[in-house]
């Protein structure tokens, strides 16, 4: 197992990245950067949802000490950076859930990669469709709806 320190190091390297471009990236220092990797120092929320696309690796890889395969979790990184976009931290990490559990769907199967891509896709659909449902059924009504 190896310990969130060093993925980042490692991945940074294999991206191609120094210390400084990789802290510009994210938006800490390179002092940052050093203690992410080489201390037990973890990032705070707002960086750490940067450093995937930044390193080229999912979330997913870098916080669990059990998964040791840097390519895990990229085919379900997109959209989940769709959703953080457009309905933000939280709820990134609902279809982050989602789509992981979803996943074991095809272990050991033969889906191909576009039944795969489909599949998320209409999954985070569905999903932001309900946010959509659930905001105009229980959220705060206005003076002029009501």
């Amino acid at each position: 197992m190896k310990s969130f320190a060093e993925k980042v190091r490692r991945a940074r390297e294999e991206a191609g990245l120094s210390q400084e471009e990789f802290g510009k990236l994210i938006g800490v220092s390179r002092r940052a950067v050093v203690a992410y990797e080489t201390t037990s120092t973890k990032p705070r929320s707002g960086v750490l949802n940067l450093m995937p696309r930044a390193l080229g690796v999912s979330k997913e890889y870098l916080t669990n000490p059990e998964i040791e395969d840097p390519s895990y979790g990229q085919d379900r990184s997109p959209y989940i950076e769709d959703v953080r976009e457009k309905y933000g931290d939280h709820a990134a990490s609902e279809v982050e859930n989602l789509l992981g559990q979803a996943s074991a769907l095809f272990a050991g199967g033969s889906i191909d990669e576009a039944g795969k891509d489909a599949f998320f896709q209409a999954l985070v659909e569905v999903y932001a469709q309900s946010k959509v449902d659930a905001k105009e059924k229980f959220g705060r009504k206005r003076k002029s709806d009501r």
